[in-house]
């Protein structure tokens, strides 16, 4: 349900306003409105020097969460005394040090990782030519030269070598090794006194020296090979070094910046709510929003700590419209998991229907009814189990976790109506029947099932929205109603068409509908049977219930199929779980997307008005109350 809210105001002698709002933000329920717009009223000001600091602990709060995020260190502030002036000054401290030491960290760990890869892709060349080079070093008229041509330049190889070989008379030797992205390595070994012939030819040739790391660039080939080899067993254990300094800085300074950032958003909050009090030469006033059931508690709070000077009034509900209001959700224990399938659309509007109870019925029930098998179900129920112990208490696993047991219970329920247990291995195997009809023969039957459920939710959705609508647009809820009954008159014109009702309902049925046809235009105007039968629509697409559920199950018993289908018995069993797998999965994910889609769409699209405002209470993070001397931005 969507929880009744109040509009209250705040009033009091100007001296207590302080005192006021310190005790609105310990209190913590309260939405903060602007300052209300009248003659001699303007908003609250902060002072320059307020302001200045305000500057400054925004910059120190952009440093702390650098300091976290470089340090992955985000968690829950602990609790601690109220923060004074020397903890901000101390905190700018810290977060200004940490910051410095977690960027240069990030940066030592970038380097390492780049000098890894560099040598990395340099690995088996440089392990290749390390004998070369070795024995060139031990020839003192010769020396090495390793090169790279990139890979669109692979054609400059020949051309290279010939140019060598005309000004060097063959006097050199050239061996190359592909790289990895198509780059060419090349040692060339040549006598010395052509050394600075070979640079001038490689710069016209525009063929780079190979980029060593910094620093070997400045060491001889021989020397720089086997200690950028010895490098790379050398870099895991600096990289190791280096994961245990952010730890330790983590562990050592991550809860007090945790803490300041907590105490820092406090401060800012207080400031901007200043900000959005009114002010008289003698009095303020605070307005907001908060729970019609809070307002005593929070009459209590303000009284105690800002004195009986200061009082708390309830805005008449004539003076603020619905689509002002904040909206907060509130539901029963096992309803609650399902405001997150709520929380993909924008909140209902204030004053309309809340529609996460239906959808906590009906989203397991369909659910249930497209995969409706024992096996699965129990196999669902069980990774349920698991990802709730698993998961911690709010998270979106938990929550997926909690959603899906109900839809593994309701698939259970269905598994044992249709009769299968895995597809038809209950049948093959223990002889079970299907108490209601079997999904792999009795098509018409699933279907009849299915868009029967779809009659039941479409017309809950007009009812609903005719109740959404009566207060405000009579017509519309009048002709919500109409649509309502009319489906249910068309539905009952079918069934004793066919037989399934007494014949003799078919003509008071007809009689019925071309009585409300005209009720229906008067309502919804000439667009309405157009619309009447668009709703028509929307229940027949129910019928993708029937057809997942089938596609489900003959899947199923393919899979059961093959374990005497292929030759080999232990074979065709893997292939029947492969299969089985493969079927789950897909039972898991179809009939999710597609039960949302109908509450979404055909469900939602009678009665549900978006565009609510999410409820932002002004509070504290997780510091406790501060007294009265500390309350004030300073």
């Amino acid at each position: 349900m969507i929880v009744p809210m109040a509009k209250v105001r705040v009033l009091g002698p100007k001296d207590r306003f302080d005192a006021a709002l310190g005790a609105v933000q310990d209190f913590g329920q309260l939405q903060l409105a602007e300052a209300p717009a009248r003659a001699g009223i303007e908003p609250a000001r902060l002072e320059p020097d307020i302001q200045r600091r305000r500057a400054q602990l925004q910059r120190v709060r952009d440093e702390v969460d650098e300091g976290l995020r470089l340090l992955d260190a985000e968690g829950s502030a602990p609790l601690g005394p109220p923060a004074t002036t020397d903890d901000f000054a101390r905190w700018a401290r810290l977060a200004n040090r940490t910051a410095r030491d977690a960027r240069a960290l990030r940066t030592r760990v970038t380097a390492l990782g780049e000098e890894r890869a560099l040598i990395t892709r340099y690995r088996d060349f440089l392990s290749a030519i390390l004998p070369a080079v070795r024995k060139v070093a031990d020839a003192p008229r010769l020396t090495s030269h390793a090169v790279v041509v990139p890979a669109s330049a692979r054609g400059t190889v020949t051309a290279l070598a010939e140019a060598l070989r005309e000004q060097l008379d063959g006097e050199f030797t050239m061996t190359s090794h592909d790289l990895p992205g198509g780059d060419v390595a090349i040692l060339l070994v040549l006598p010395r006194e052509f050394s600075a012939r070979l640079d001038a030819r490689l710069a016209e040739a525009r063929v780079p020296e190979v980029p060593l790391p910094e620093g070997y660039r400045d060491l001889p080939l021989e020397q720089a090979v086997p200690k950028m080899l010895a490098r790379l067993f050398e870099i895991p254990v600096e990289l190791d070094g280096c994961e245990r300094d952010r730890r330790t800085l983590a562990a050592e300074r991550g809860p007090d910046l945790r803490r300041a950032r907590a105490a820092i958003d406090d401060w800012l909050a207080a400031a901007a709510a200043h900000e959005r009090a009114a002010m008289t030469r003698f009095a303020f006033a605070i307005e907001g929003w908060l729970p019609e059931r809070g307002v005593p508690e929070l009459t209590r709070s303000v009284a105690d700590a800002a004195g009986p000077s200061v009082i708390v009034e309830t805005v008449a509900r004539e003076e603020w419209g619905e689509e002002d209001a904040p909206v907060v959700l509130s539901n029963p224990r096992l309803f609650r998991p399902f405001e997150k399938l709520i929380a993909l659309l924008p909140l209902p509007r204030y004053g309309t229907i809340d529609p996460t109870p239906f959808v906590a019925v009906f989203f397991p029930l369909i659910f249930g009814m497209m995969l409706g098998d024992v096996g699965y179900g129990a196999a669902l129920a069980g990774l349920a189990l698991l990802v709730h112990a698993k998961s911690r208490p709010g998270s979106l696993l938990r929550t997926a976790a909690e959603i899906a047991g109900p839809c593994a219970a309701f698939a259970i329920i269905f598994g044992v109506l249709y009769g299968e247990y895995f597809g038809d291995l209950g049948a093959r195997l223990f002889g079970v029947r299907p108490i209601i009809f079997d999904r792999e023969k009795a098509v018409f039957a699933a279907l009849a099932l299915a868009v029967g459920l779809g009659v039941v939710h479409v017309v809950l959705g007009l009812v609903l929205g005719a109740v959404t609508a009566f207060r405000k647009e009579p017509k519309h809820a009048l002709g919500a109603g109409v649509s309502a009954v009319m489906v249910i008159l068309v539905v009952g014109a079918l069934l004793a068409a066919f037989r399934v009702l007494p014949a003799g309902l078919f003509t008071p049925a007809v009689v019925a509908l071309f009585v409300a046809f005209p009720i229906l235009i008067f309502a919804e105007g000439l667009i309405a049977p157009v619309e009447f039968l668009a709703t028509l629509g929307n229940v027949l697409s129910y019928a993708r219930i029937m057809a997942i559920g089938t596609a489900s199950v003959m899947l199923a018993i393919v899979a059961n199929q093959m374990v005497g289908a292929i030759g080999s018995t232990l074979v065709g069993l893997i292939f029947a779980l492969l299969f089985h797998l493969v079927n789950f999965a897909i039972g898991l994910f179809s009939p999710a997307i597609h039960a949302l889609r109908l509450h979404y769409v055909e469900f939602f699209g009678k009665f549900y008005s978006p565009g609510g405002r999410p409820y932002e209470p002004f509070g504290r993070r997780h510091e406790p109350p501060a007294p009265e001397s500390s309350r004030k931005p300073s």
